[in-house]
């Protein structure tokens, strides 16, 4: 596979991923905790995309442990942070779905999710 085909490939899997654990697998339990800091939920929602990242990083057969690891512990910081501004913008300031600035706050966490998968591949594409 080249390594258009590979970094390609992989993005298409930490979206999917992002997805399955965003909107299909996130408990109620965690959405609302997620705004606590150091709540159960907020890091348990974590905990499950860095799960679900885990086996993409295994198309860069070269990546060594302590890499990955680090991509992985990098991903949970970033990733529980970005939820936690996220819920402490829209929890403060009351916003709900009928809000225009919920939307935006929605939109640039997911945006910045998005991003932290582009750094995901450039650091194991680049290290591996």
């Amino acid at each position: 596979m080249s390594d258009v085909n590979l970094i390609l490939a992989a993005m298409a899997c930490l979206l999917v991923k992002h997805a399955v654990a965003d909107f299909l697998l996130q408990t109620a339990y965690q959405r609302q905790t997620k705004g606590i800091y150091g709540a159960l939920g907020g890091l348990t929602h974590c905990l499950t995309h860095v799960v679900l990242t885990a086996p993409v990083l295994l198309l860069f057969p070269g990546l060594d442990l302590t890499t990955a690891a680090a991509i992985l512990s990098g991903e949970f910081v970033i990733h529980y942070h970005l939820d936690w501004l996220k819920d402490q913008a829209v929890k403060r300031n009351s916003w709900t779905s009928h809000d225009t600035p919920f939307w935006w706050a929605l939109g640039t966490d997911q945006l910045l999710h998005g991003l932290t998968y582009v750094v995901i591949l450039w650091v194991a594409a680049t290290y591996q």
